[in-house]
């Protein structure tokens, strides 16, 4: 398995310095189920990479121990092939101090945050695509995944769950490697060793400053503490978000909407907050509008990062506005707080000045209650009049409607849906809006994808053309 990080922040061989490890060198470390080894592919001024390559020894790996899946599970399996736990452990072993945050030759610069990236092959990952997204996007990376075939002799087979992973952002070293250790054993959703009450204490640890205001924290906590009931949720009691005081995280009864009834098994709502989120960050946001913010879910979650300066929610409902106001605490909260957000009443289908001039708009399951006469209003009013560089929408994707029980294909997921696109619908609206307004777009599926019908959620992120 292989571990490849990079950097092109001038002089880029200063890598060497933060790695503690010479670029000229190849160095090999002993572990008790292997060998790591540590070599600089390229090193000059403009770009230098960083590998760390894993070989297991599979009969190292078992002997002794009695376990695996079987007699011969223990011997044939991915764990030479697939990044695991195995991989952070070696991580930790070789690059313990560069995960402590700690560069005596470039103090400065290990503090700082840099452009990296980091390449894995091949990891697998127990929820496909959309699961990878949720929980590295959420963080400020953007993420590309190519998925392997599971046999590429025999393309009936269908595709494996492993992926070949780059995600970039910038960020300092010591967080990148300690995000990574956390989550490649979430993704691999397995563990070689024994979980008991110090997997608590690295969890909580290692996920200090990140993992508290993680919308994937619950399944993050549940996979990397090995599905233990008893260390979970001692995880999830101890782990507290870093909110603006006076925030309250009671959902209360509007939690029992029809919408979301269908979609709670699964936690789509947060998996799609968090795919916004995750998109705004991406783009670089500090003033941002939520259009339709309704009760005002999302803004909860903007108040919480500060690098939104300032947040906005539009909505047509005056009761929906006072909810948020209510559930927000907007009338207690601290003067430094509160004068970051402001929720206004508005239409979405006309202009308003107002809103003119903001870095990026969110519209989170909002044009599907838009009569479709309307929706041409909308469009111009939040691409034309608007106009925020970023915008990122989600709707639903009615062709997913047949994996629940009580939703069917020729039925809405909710009542005041006026209407659902399947994939192709969406893509040729979103595409005909940008193109009309002078924007380009990307699509992301957001929750668990089906192969034959998609994700439950599609969403379009819109980014103006200069």
């Amino acid at each position: 398995m292989l571990l490849t990080i990079t950097t092109t922040r001038e002089p880029a061989d200063d890598l060497g310095f933060l790695l503690h490890k010479h670029p000229a060198r190849f160095q090999s470390f002993d572990l008790s189920f292997g060998k790591a080894r540590v070599f600089f592919p390229e090193a000059g001024p403009e770009r230098c990479s960083a590998c760390l390559m894993l070989d297991v020894d599979p009969v190292g790996l078992v002997r002794g121990k009695g376990q695996g899946d079987g007699l011969l599970g223990q011997y044939v399996n991915d764990r030479p092939y697939a990044a695991s736990s195995l991989l952070s452990v070696a991580m930790v072993e070789v690059f313990r101090t560069a995960m402590q945050g700690r560069c005596d030759d470039r103090p400065g610069l290990a503090e700082t945050s840099i452009p990296l990236s980091a390449r894995l092959d091949v990891l697998p990952v127990r929820g496909g695509e959309a699961f990878l997204r949720s929980i590295f996007e959420p963080l400020g990376y953007a993420v590309e995944a190519t998925r392997h075939p599971l046999d590429p002799t025999f393309p009936d087979w269908g595709d494996s769950r492993c992926f070949s992973v780059v995600i970039s952002a910038e960020t300092t070293l010591a967080r990148l490697l300690t995000q990574l250790y956390v989550l490649i054993p979430v993704f691999d959703d397995a563990k070689h060793y024994y979980v008991g009450d110090a997997e608590t204490e690295k969890l909580l640890a290692k996920g200090a400053g990140w993992l508290e205001s993680h919308p994937q924290k619950a399944e993050i906590a549940r996979r990397y503490l090995k599905h233990r009931p008893s260390l979970y949720r001692e995880a999830l009691a101890r782990l507290r978000p870093e909110t603006p005081e006076g925030i309250d995280d009671d959902e209360g009864p509007a939690a029992a909407k029809v919408e979301e009834d269908v979609e709670r098994p699964m936690s789509l709502n947060d998996q799609r907050l968090g795919a916004v989120l995750g998109a705004l960050r991406g783009a670089g946001a500090r003033r941002v509008l939520d259009l339709g913010c309704g009760e005002g879910k999302l803004i909860r979650l903007l108040l919480e990062d500060a690098s939104f300066t300032e947040i906005v929610g539009v909505d047509v409902s005056i009761r929906a506005l006072g909810i948020a106001a209510e559930r927000l605490h907007l009338d207690r909260l601290p003067e430094n707080q509160a004068a970051r957000v402001k929720l206004m009443q508005g239409s979405l289908t006309y202009r308003d000045r107002r809103l003119e001039g903001f870095d990026a708009a969110a519209c989170v399951e909002v044009v599907e209650h838009l009569d479709p006469p309307r929706l041409e209003a909308f469009e111009r009013a939040a691409f034309e009049f608007a106009r925020p560089a970023t915008v990122v929408l989600t709707t639903p994707n009615r062709e997913y409607n047949v994996t629940w029980e009580n939703v069917g294909p020729d039925r809405l997921r909710h009542p005041d849906h006026r209407f659902e696109w399947t994939r192709a619908q969406f893509r040729a609206w979103a595409e005909s809006v940008a193109r009309r307004f002078g924007y380009a777009v990307r699509f992301v599926a957001v929750g668990p994808e089906d192969p034959a019908l998609g994700p439950p959620t599609q969403m379009g992120v819109f980014n103006r053309e200069t």
